[in-house]
């Protein structure tokens, strides 16, 4: 990874991190707790690929095992992020922008549960049985639910970052655009034709200009 890559993704896994649990963990949500860390690597997979987002969501995942005040072993989340990072990573946009809001909240949809479950499951290898206890149902309804109404103020504003810090083109249609990608997850991709209408606007402005000009450069010829 690229250095502005790992600065990047460090930045967002540390402000994640400390917003996971120093004020999501504490809202005592019925159910699961809202996971920003899984929407953080979610976007940034859905930018880097598979390779990429299964590195960031390794390097999330231990740190959220090391960081205070985890109760389980070491690793145990790194692999669950990690697996669905590199998930994620595989269904990126071919065209590097999300135009429909069908598709990424499946995505969001889709790692919630598989999350959840995954980390049940290697619990349940380590004689973890907490999930069993709790009822693993609910969590997988609440975990998906709020993950899902979460999704559209973290995934496209990560999406964009990583765009950005990339020094792909796309970041700067993208802001050009007024967020295009959240509008997209809000309204299955309206913003993305508002914005091609603005870009019309612009094109029609500047042959209006150039034709304007060329009469005026044919008077002081004559």
């Amino acid at each position: 990874m690229r250095v502005n890559r790992i600065l990047l993704s460090s930045s967002l896994i540390v402000v994640a991190l400390v917003v996971q649990v120093s004020v999501l963990a504490r809202l005592h949500l019925p159910g699961a707790v809202p996971d920003l860390l899984l929407l953080v690597v979610l976007g940034l997979a859905l930018v880097y690929g598979h390779v990429g987002g299964a590195l960031v969501g390794f390097a999330a995942g231990l740190l959220a095992d090391l960081a205070p005040p985890a109760d389980h072993a070491a690793g145990r989340y790194a692999l669950v992020l990690c697996v669905i990072g590199y998930l994620a990573g595989l269904v990126k946009p071919e065209s590097g922008q999300v135009r429909t809001a069908a598709g990424p909240m499946l995505v969001v949809v889709a790692a919630a549960v598989g999350s959840t479950l995954l980390y049940a499951g290697v619990g349940a290898l380590v004689g973890d049985t907490a999930a069993r206890h709790v009822g693993l149902g609910g969590l997988l309804f609440t975990a998906a639910l709020y993950d899902l109404l979460l999704a559209p103020f973290v995934v496209p504003g990560v999406m964009a970052l990583a765009r950005r810090a990339e020094n792909d083109p796309l970041a700067e249609t993208t802001s050009a655009k007024s967020g295009d990608i959240s509008s997209g997850w809000l309204a299955g991709g309206t913003g993305l034709r508002i914005g091609g209408q603005r870009n019309g606007l612009r094109v029609k402005a500047a042959r209006a200009r150039s034709a304007r000009a060329g009469r005026i450069k044919g008077v002081k010829r004559l």
